[in-house]
C-alpha cells in the first residue's frame, strides 16, 4: 500500500480509542511510544523505535484536557523532528483554540495563532485537522493544512436514519454556520434557516413556519450545550415535528447530559473526535459518527502524494482544502 520511505503512526493520551481505528484501517500498526508526566506535571516522551527517515503521523485530538494534550503533541512533534525524520504531519481531528481566531475585543489574544507558530517551531511539515471553527486559520499556518469535512458523514446519516428527512429543514443555530447549513441543505434538495441570536444570547427570530417538518440543527461545536437548549425548545415552539441536532465536535466539557436527555430533540449526533465514552453512558439520546475511514484515508493520500480534495469533491470547492 505504501511506497518510498514507510509510514510511522503515534499517538499521545489525547484519543487511543481513534488512533488505534485508524491504523487497523490503514492496516499497519502504532509505533510503540510512551507518554507520561513526572510527579511536577512535566511530560516526558520516549519513542520506543527509529524514526529516522520515516513519514510521521502524530494522531492527537484538543480534547478535555486540551492543554496536556497539545504540550503532549508538541513534544512529540520534536521528539520525532530531532531523531531526524523524514517529515512530520500532526493528525489533529479537533483544533485546540480555535474558537480563539480573531481579536474580537480589545486586549484579546488570538490564541490559534499561537499554536500554528508552537506547532511549527516544535518541528510540524503539515497539519491534517477536522471541521476547523474558521476556515481562516489555515492561513496562521506558514506550511499545508489539509481541513477534512464531517458533512458527507451527516449527510449519509440524515439519509440513512433520519425518517422523512426529505420533507425536512436545515437550521443553522447562529450566523457563523449559514455557509455550512446551506452547502447541506443542498446537496439534500431541502430548505434551510437560520436562528438569529442578539448579544443577550437569546434568540430572537426562527423559521416563521417549520409546521410538520423535521428539523435538523447543523453546528461545528458543542460545548455547555447551551445554543442547543434554546434552539431546540424555539424549533418545536415553532411547529417542528421532530428535531434532530448534528454537531461536528462534541466537546460537551460542561454540559448537563441529564439536561440534554430532557430535550425536545429525538438525537444529538457528534463525530468521535473527541472520546465520547463518558458521555454516552450517561445520555441515550447521544450517537456517535466515526471519523477514522476519513482520517485514515487522508493519510495514506497524503503519504502516497496523492489529493486529498477528491474525498470531498464539491465540499473541497472555495473551502480551503489543499490537494497534492
Amino acid at each position: 500500500m505504501l511506497h518510498g520511505n514507510s509510514i510511522r503512526i503515534l499517538t499521545g493520551n489525547s484519543h487511543p480509542e481513534l488512533a488505534q481505528a485508524v491504523v487497523e484501517r490503514l492496516n499497519v500498526r502504532l509505533t510503540p511510544c510512551t507518554v507520561k508526566k513526572f510527579s511536577n506535571g512535566e511530560i516526558n516522551v520516549k519513542i520506543a523505535e527509529s524514526v529516522r527517515d520515516e513519514d510521521v503521523f502524530i494522531i492527537q485530538s484538543g480534547c478535555s484536557d486540551v492543554n496536556d494534550n497539545l504540550m503532549e503533541l508538541l513534544i512529540l512533534i520534536s521528539a520525532c523532528k530531532g531523531a531526524s525524520a523524514r517529515r512530520i504531519t500532526a493528525v489533529i481531528p479537533c483544533f485546540p483554540y480555535a474558537r480563539m481566531d480573531k481579536k474580537d475585543k480589545s486586549r484579546a489574544p488570538i490564541t490559534a495563532k499561537l499554536v500554528a507558530n508552537m506547532l511549527a517551531v516544535a518541528g510540524c511539515d503539515h497539519v491534517i485537522t477536522m471541521d476547523l471553527h474558521a476556515s481562516q486559520i489555515q492561513g496562521f499556518f506558514d506550511f499545508p493544512v489539509d481541513n477534512l469535512y464531517s458533512e458527507p458523514l451527516m449527510i449519509s446519516y440524515i439519509k440513512q436514519h433520519i425518517e422523512g428527512w426529505k420533507n425536512s429543514i436545515i437550521v443553522s443555530p447562529d450566523a457563523g454556520g449559514t455557509k455550512r447549513v446551506t452547502a447541506i441543505a443542498d446537496k439534500l434538495g431541502v430548505e434551510f434557516a437560520l436562528i438569529h441570536r442578539e448579544r443577550s444570547k437569546k434568540p430572537n427570530s426562527a423559521p416563521e413556519k417549520v409546521e410538520v417538518l423535521v428539523a435538523i440543527l447543523i453546528d461545528d461545536m458543542i460545548d455547555t450545550g447551551a445554543t442547543l437548549a434554546l434552539a431546540a425548545p424555539l424549533l418545536k415552539e415553532k411547529g417542528a415535528s421532530k428535531v434532530y441536532a448534528l454537531i461536528s465536535h462534541g466537546l460537551l466539557s460542561e454540559t448537563n447530559m441529564s439536561m440534554i436527555q430532557e430535550l425536545p430533540i429525538e438525537r444529538l449526533v457528534v463525530t468521535n473526535t473527541i472520546p465520547q465514552q463518558q458521555h454516552t453512558d450517561g445520555c441515550s439520546k447521544l450517537i456517535t459518527m466515526d471519523v477514522s475511514p476519513t482520517i485514515a484515508e487522508s493519510i495514506r493520500r497524503t503519504h502516497n502524494g496523492e489529493s486529498i480534495s477528491l474525498l470531498f469533491g464539491d465540499w473541497a470547492e472555495g473551502a480551503g482544502v489543499n490537494g497534492y
